[in-house]
């Protein structure tokens, strides 16, 4: 009888696990790295974009008749801490594609491990150049639109005040260098006479305000271009508008439109500054619309630009694996070139050229909206319109 017992115990042991085998079969992973601990701001909202979309997803049959299952794991801000990440994702977890990263030096840390390893990687966030063109490969995919494109729908505005003296602050790493050399050759090659009296490179999250607002002050700019963002940015605000920074002078600034930055600003928000963001709250097509009441009717809250990224994210994954019908890599890497995926913000396509898509941003102008930033007088610009020529890229890709 007793042998009986245990022979009955072991065949349900046995069928246990190979239910939990055949589950897993049935699961795609994703495998998502990021440094929440870090970025807060934009990445906790960015993270319930891709809560949402997996939601979504699952609900309407999953992708190949597989569910998504989604793996973030924090990289404490630091590429070194993001490829031992990454390599556990694979070998651990056993994920199927890696996706995330945030800060521009650890989004390039990942596509060099994604080239190492063959492996599928589609970087979500971060925004220097050099993931779709000097360090491009084609394993690495990028969504949203690059420190160039952002730089080059910034241009035709700056070009347009006619101020001959330009100061520039920036975060002294991948993204801000990238930023300020991309916005000094721009504006050159639309205003020759264009000169740059001041350059700020701050240490990223621990600007010295006082010391930085200074210096650009006595350099008398008649503009000045700002790359800085999150802490630093609303550091800046408040020690450039305690010392007339502002005054009189034209601010251009990258990403400060985005509610993730822009909203800290509150009654501090200055007017008229030219901003690549998002205003969530007077977008009326009818896809942003429907994407802005499922987010309120699962989170009770609005939406971010980190939001519209992590739920594009998804979907672009998504997609890609229905057109490759597979999740094997390469079989992706065909899928992906020239993906059209459908987002909150309009239909976007994975360029073959340099495996970026097109995904554009809004470009407006601050306002001091009763104590509360909003952008203004807006208007979205298709990345497309906004990317180097074919010519130009096959240069810049090795």
């Amino acid at each position: 009888m007793r042998s009986i017992k245990l022979i009955g115990a072991s065949l349900a042991t046995s069928l246990l696990l190979l239910q939990g085998a055949v589950q897993a079969q049935e699961m795609i992973k994703i495998g998502e790295i990021n440094s929440y601990k870090a970025q807060p701001a934009f990445l906790e909202p960015y993270k319930k974009g891709m809560d949402l979309a997996i939601e979504q997803i699952n609900a309407a049959g999953g992708v190949n008749g597989k569910k998504l299952e989604l793996i973030s794991r924090d990289d404490n801000a630091n590429p070194g801490d993001a490829v031992r990440v990454a390599e556990e994702l694979i070998s651990r977890e056993k994920v199927d594609v890696l996706t995330g990263t945030f800060l521009s030096n650890i989004g390039l840390a990942i596509t060099d491990f994604a080239n190492q390893k063959k492996f599928f990687f589609l970087a979500a966030e971060p925004l220097t150049d050099k993931i779709t063109w000097q360090n491009g490969n084609p394993y690495t995919f990028r969504l949203r639109p690059s420190t160039y494109m952002q730089v080059a729908m910034l241009v035709p505005e700056a070009a347009a005040l006619k101020k001959k003296r330009w100061a520039i602050i920036y975060p002294n790493y991948e993204y801000g260098q990238s930023a300020a050399a991309t916005f000094k050759a721009l504006l050159k090659k639309a205003q020759p006479d264009v000169e740059f009296v001041a350059e700020q490179a701050t240490p990223l999250g621990k600007l010295e305000a006082g010391s930085a607002v200074q210096a650009l002050s006595d350099a008398k700019p008649d503009a000045v271009f700002n790359v800085l963002f999150g802490a630093d940015l609303t550091k800046f605000v408040r020690e450039g508008n305690t010392r007339s920074l502002f005054q009189g002078r034209d601010v251009v600034s990258l990403l400060t439109g985005e509610p993730e930055y822009l909203d800290p600003l509150k009654d501090e928000t200055p007017n008229g500054w030219i901003v690549t963001g998002y205003p969530w709250y007077s977008i009326q097509t009818p896809e942003h619309k429907a994407f802005v009441d499922a987010y309120q009717k699962k989170y009770s809250d609005y939406p971010r630009l980190g939001t519209i990224v992590g739920y594009a994210t998804i979907y672009s994954l998504a997609e890609g694996m229905k057109k490759a019908k597979s999740t094997d890599t390469e079989k992706l890497i065909v899928a992906f070139k020239g993906l059209q995926v459908d987002t909150p913000l309009g239909k976007i396509t994975y360029r073959a050229q340099d495996n970026q898509s097109t995904m554009g941003a809004f470009v407006g102008r601050t306002k001091n909206d009763g104590g509360k930033g909003v952008m203004v007088n807006y208007r979205y610009i298709d990345g497309s319109k906004v990317q180097p020529s074919d010519a130009e890229v096959k240069q810049l890709r090795p």
